[in-house]
Parts: structure tokens; sequence; C-alpha cells
């Protein structure tokens, strides 16, 4: 597996990464989780040496799988979670991030995924009501103390993120970015690039879509799937943005490779700080998923495609409006 740096950090990871939210949390009935071990495991195998988390993916079950499962690797792998959120009754109902609920969710992640300290923390999502410089302060102290180790952010705005920077700098930041969201490109990844700082995309397969899987009538579970309240995920917007996918059918064709490989070389070739952590709960896809780093363009290939999907007008928002900025993906 090639590696990446995410920015001048000096925190070097596998070009591809595993989102690991999928086997616990806002993807359908919860796998079983000795498979899920057992995938994580063979991650490392395959050569896959960053992986991704977060106390309210389940909540809290997903790190204890995670830390679980890398235990025999925790030297050889790089692990990022996620502090922010405001629980009730065991539910997310908000964020929270206070410098004394940080140290606390710091220690308590570190609980679960059995590790002395933690390689990558990110706010989860921006708190209006905590001063962006008092988050990186707080988790300036933990780099200090050694229970951390990088500092990042997630869904932040170009001048949250240097803002932050000032104060601590800030190794990654994570947010959605695919062929079917490209917000990033506006103020985001210029400002990471004039920093130093890596990129890390979540759904970088657009929550699946992109892989070619789903259509007009896949059906999502309302109680356990979120993408059954997105928008982009209505039976409409899904039959309407088809063409995405018919369009990296056609180009895979010519590569020999699957839309969900050009999908994610697309992602790969933006910059070489960028490391994308598609997620999956099946060894099939994680093979697939991870063969994307040896798909490579021409130029002639890469300005072809480039104005293929530019031309392509994509229907239904990522969100609900009163779901924007929740915690959670």
């Amino acid at each position: 597996m090639k590696k990446r740096k995410l920015g001048n950090s000096g925190l070097q990871v596998s070009a591809v990464g595993l989102g690991c939210m999928g086997m616990s949390y806002h993807r359908g009935p919860v796998p079983d989780r000795h498979a899920m071990i057992t995938l994580i495991r063979k991650a490392v195998d395959l050569g896959v040496t960053f992986f991704d988390t977060a106390e309210v993916y389940g909540p809290f079950i997903n790190e204890e799988l995670v830390g679980e499962a890398l235990y025999p690797f925790r030297s050889q792998v790089i692990i990022a979670t996620k502090f922010g959120s405001k629980f009730e009754n065991g539910k997310p109902t908000g964020l929270d991030s206070r410098p004394e609920h940080i140290r606390q969710v710091a220690e308590e992640s570190l609980k679960r995924l059995k590790s002395e300290s933690i390689d990558l923390f990110y706010q989860h999502r921006f708190d209006p009501n905590v001063p962006i410089e008092d988050v990186a302060g707080t988790v300036k102290d933990l780099i200090r103390q050694g229970k951390v180790k990088h500092f990042g952010l997630c869904e932040v705005t170009a001048e949250t993120i240097r803002r932050a920077h000032i104060v601590q700098p800030v190794s990654a930041v994570q947010s959605e970015y695919s062929l079917m969201w490209r917000q990033p490109e506006e103020e985001v990844l210029p400002a990471l690039e004039k920093l130093g700082i890596g990129f890390v995309p979540y759904s970088p397969l657009g929550r699946g879509y992109l892989s070619g899987t789903l259509n007009a009538d896949t059906k999502f579970d309302s109680g356990n799937d979120n993408r059954a309240t997105l928008p982009r995920f209505t039976a409409e917007a899904m039959k309407a943005n088809r063409i995405l996918v018919d369009l990296l059918d056609e180009i895979g064709g010519r590569k020999a490779a699957t839309s969900s490989q050009i999908a994610l070389a697309w992602v790969l070739a933006q910059k070489p700080w960028i490391v994308p952590i598609p997620g999956t709960t099946k060894l099939e896809r994680l093979k697939e998923n991870l063969r994307s780093v040896d798909v490579a363009f021409t130029p002639e290939e890469w300005r072809d495609l480039n104005h293929a999907v530019s031309s392509v007008k994509l229907q239904g928002d990522r969100y609900p409006t009163d779901q924007e900025k929740l915690v959670g993906h």
C-alpha cells in the first residue's frame, strides 16, 4: 500500500484509510462484531494503517470495536477519533466542546481504544458556544501531556481553521468530499494547502451511491440508516443522479476499473496530501477500494474526466437544512 503524509505534520498513513462508522452506526443493522474485527485486521494485512472512529458512533461501541481489533497492531497503525458530542441517556443530543468535556472524552476514548495516546483527535463539529481558540488550547494541553499526538477539525470553515492553527497546529481536516460534494474546493482546500494541513475526505463514494450498487428502488431502514432522511437519497434524486454513476462506469470500462475505483482515484488525484477514508463492511469492497491507488490518468484522460463530471448537475442536498450542523456523518 502506498503511503501519504497529511500535510506538514509528519503524520504518514496509508494512501487510503478505513472509515469504521458503518460497522456499528448509521448504515442499517449493526453487523456481527466478530466479523468486523476480522475485517479490520484484514485491512491491516492489506496495508491499511489509518482507521477512523468517533465516540458518537454507536455511541461508544465503535471505539471499543476498533480498539479491540487493532490492539495487536497498535504500534503499526494510526487511529483517529473525535470529541464534541453531548449525550443524554446514551444518545447524542447536540454539541459540547467545553474544555472540561474535551478532557473527559480523551480519557474515556483512551480506555475504549486500549491506547496510551490518541493519534489524531478531531473536533467532530464546530461548537458555536466555545471559542475555537479554547478548543485548540485544550488539545494543545493534551498533546503536552502525551495523551494526544495530533489535532484535527471536521466540517469547519477556512477562517476557523486559521484561528485554530495559530493556537495549536492542525494536522488534518476531515470533511465530506467526493464527486457528489465539492464545496471544500472553494475555500477549505486552498487554506489547507497554504497552511500545510492534510485533508481527510469522508464519504468519498457519496455514502455508497458512486459504487453503483444503489438505485431508485433501494430502500433504507428509517430506524438504522441515516440515508433514509437525506435529500440526495430520495428515489427521484437517485434516479436523476444516475448519470454520474453511468459516466464513471464508462470511464472505468476503459481503465479496467469499477466506478468506485474511478471515484476514489479522482479524489486521490486532487492533492498528494489528501487521504480518503471510504467505509465498508465487506471484504470484497475493501479490496476494491484499496486498488484505486493503482488507477492513474493521463493528462488527456484527466481533462476529459473533469470536463465530463463538471457538466453533471446533481440533485438533492447532502443533509436536510436542520441537520447540516449536527454531529455525525
